[in-house]
């Protein structure tokens, strides 16, 4: 892979989860998250990004979204498990993708809000004008996801560097 090839990040949202009588980490999906996560597979599988890894919260819900996203899916990236990923701040989630290999060229991470949402904000120095709109109009609710691009080294990866290229989210 070469570093003069943009990377793409994808920023994405678990699905709705539940509220059983459960520690937050442990909280699984509902079955409307169920669902959404076979769409939004689908919708991730249609961009056509060939992703070489996948950086999953150890949460049950964020867990339960991957398992069945990534079913719809041609290949399946490498996948870690990251318990950094759990309540991080945009700024925690940067130090995490700064230390992402660089033959890695696309990367998903399956997060939480409000740092999947921050994060987008926060690296998206320009943005396709519909995507922005589409984003800003639905905020980022469960199993959406955003995908960025930059130029660069994934040390390289900082505030303001990304292009938000394109925003999806589950109808109501």
């Amino acid at each position: 892979m070469s570093v003069a090839e943009p990377r793409r990040i994808v920023l994405f949202r678990h699905a709705k989860a539940d509220w059983p009588p459960v520690t937050d980490h442990e909280r699984p999906l509902a079955e409307r998250g169920r669902k959404d996560s076979a769409v939004a597979g689908l919708k991730l599988a249609d961009t056509g990004i060939p992703f070489d890894l996948a950086l999953c919260s150890t949460a049950t819900r964020t867990r339960e979204t991957w398992k069945i996203a990534v079913q719809e899916f041609p290949h399946r990236p490498k996948t870690v498990y990251e318990e950094r990923i759990y309540e991080a701040s945009p700024g925690e989630l940067i130090a995490l993708l700064n230390e992402v290999p660089d033959d890695a060229q696309n990367v998903l991470l399956i997060g939480h809000n409000p740092g999947v949402q921050g994060l987008t904000e926060v690296l998206s120095g320009s943005a396709d004008e519909d995507a922005r709109e589409r984003m800003s109009s639905r905020g980022f609710p469960a199993a959406a996801f955003a995908v960025l691009s930059f130029d660069g080294t994934w040390k390289s990866l900082e505030p303001g560097v990304a292009t938000l290229l394109d925003y999806w989210a589950p109808t109501e």
